[in-house]
């Protein structure tokens, strides 16, 4: 007697669960969870909305407040004191790795980062090459660039490891 094992492979786009948790995304590297997002593949905790942003329930609303790295402790200090600890800067891997070129403009998944600027986001990564300057990930263009000096100001996205 032949057995046959068939496989379905579903592509999820977006599934809700009962416990307010969404799997987002095309590929299920996000869970949503109300102002959090889960990223699978990286196994890190992001702030669904950019700094100065505030989730309502629904989508982020404000202005987004840009930053520059002599501004890091007082930013990281004021997300411990209201969303808990480890909150920090990504890494530019981090960062690219929410980049989406099918998305259109910006390209970042708007279902996953609602009303995210299309415009450079700071990572906490210092370029290797060029030490005056770090590394930040464009949501216009999806490119990565290490030319900013830390006194500049860009976006911010915060993100801490599970």
């Amino acid at each position: 007697m032949v057995t046959f094992l068939r496989i379905f492979i579903v592509k999820t786009i977006i599934v809700a669960c009962s416990n307010n948790i969404v799997i987002a995304g095309d590929n299920g590297q996000f869970y949503t969870k109300e102002h959090l997002v889960i990223d699978l593949y990286t196994a890190t905790e992001w702030m669904r909305c950019s700094v100065g942003q505030r989730w309502d329930g629904e989508t982020c609303n404000g202005k987004i407040v840009n930053l520059n790295h002599l501004q890091m402790d007082e930013v990281l200090g004021i997300a411990a004191d209201q969303l808990g600890p480890g909150w920090r800067f990504p890494s530019r891997k981090e960062l690219e790795s929410l980049v989406c070129k099918d998305c259109g403009i910006p390209t970042i998944d708007s279902d996953v980062f609602p009303n995210t600027d299309p415009v450079p986001y700071w990572t906490g990564e210092q370029n290797k090459y060029a030490k005056r300057h770090y590394w930040s990930v464009n949501f216009y263009t999806g490119n990565t660039y290490g030319r900013f000096y830390p006194y500049q100001k860009l976006a911010l996205r915060l993100v801490r490891d599970r």
